[in-house]
């Protein structure tokens, strides 16, 4: 079935619109490792407590090189359980020293893991913009993908992120919740998801956030492997080329973003990443050589797992491309 589909470079010809191509990056995405506490069935990265695949001090200070050099905007830290990472406190204080906004994407769980209490307040120290997964507002749902008794523990931490003022209007402190399928079908409308988000965690558990962010399931992985013991992977495919949206391209995450890999190597995103897709020929292919001048325009490396960013609303990683 799938050769029969067209790849994500025919489909962007028919449209007319070309090869995709970045624009200026604006983004340094930073994958520090594939250790975390949890183990999510719908994990692209493949990441869980066994894992050993570690950023070194090396590797950061050189991202951190690039950062000062370029006066990079924003640099958005990921995992795993990013926090995990030995070198990570060096990594946010060294990225915020040298002007640039901090966004982590933070499991919540992690709080609770010994030694990592004081979480909240180094967050709130640096100012840090928090991204937290969330499947949904009920913990049966959110259990079944992540683990049981992962929501219980996600609610304790989203409390102790509120007491210091992230998520309440007026504090500037960003808390934001990621939510996606737990199955084999797009994301609901994120405007309407976001306020019943809303109500019911409020409610419920008597927490509040600043935004909820929908988040395609990718063919990658451990989703992967899912749709295949389903028998859901023809199907899903089909769904994903056959809901392509051409108005989602000009806001596709990798236009301005460029991802280091734990070992320092270069992507065009993190799903590129985690298929070991490389930079297109004649780019830098290490942040020990990353000029970031040099990946501005640059063609970016497409496959048929583009088609999970760009059906429907589409995906990124702040949450639907277009309303």
């Amino acid at each position: 079935m799938e050769s029969s589909l067209p790849s994500f470079a025919e489909t962007l010809a028919v449209q007319g619109l070309g090869e995709l191509r970045a624009e200026k990056i604006t983004t340094l995405q930073v994958n520090v490792g594939k250790l975390c506490n949890q183990a999510c069935k719908h994990c692209h990265v493949d990441a869980g407590p066994h894992r050993t695949e570690i950023m070194t001090r090396e590797t950061i200070e050189q991202a951190l090189a690039v950062v000062r050099r370029f006066h990079v905007p924003v640099v958005d830290i990921t995992g795993g359980a990013p926090e995990l990472n030995p070198h990570f406190d060096r990594l946010v204080t060294g990225a915020r020293e040298a002007g640039a906004h901090v966004i982590v994407r933070h499991n919540l769980t992690v709080q609770l893991t010994p030694g990592k209490e004081n979480l909240p307040a180094f967050f709130r120290a640096n100012d840090v913009e928090i991204i937290a997964s969330l499947p949904y507002f009920l913990a049966e749902q959110t259990d079944a993908q992540r683990g049981r008794g992962v929501f219980e523990q996600s609610i304790e931490a989203l409390r102790r992120l509120n007491a210091l003022g992230y998520g309440q209007e007026g504090s500037g402190l960003l808390l934001h919740l990621v939510t996606n399928p737990v199955g084999a079908f797009l994301p609901p409308n994120q405007a309407s998801i976001e306020r019943d988000f809303k109500r019911e965690m409020e409610a419920r558990y008597g927490v509040e956030f600043n935004h909820l962010y929908t988040i395609t399931n990718m063919p990658i992985h451990r989703f992967l492997d899912y749709l295949h013991r389903s028998g859901n992977y023809e199907r899903y495919m089909e769904k994903l080329v056959h809901s392509f949206n051409p108005a989602t391209v000009p806001g596709l995450m990798c236009r301005t973003l460029i991802s280091v890999g734990w070992d320092g190597r270069l992507y065009d995103c993190d799903f590129n990443q985690m298929l070991e897709l490389p930079l297109t020929d004649g780019m830098p292919q290490t942040i020990a050589d990353l000029d970031l001048d040099r990946l501005a325009y640059r063609r970016i490396a497409t496959g048929r797992h583009c088609f999970g960013c760009t059906a429907g609303a589409g995906s990124s990683c702040g949450g639907a491309v277009t309303k």
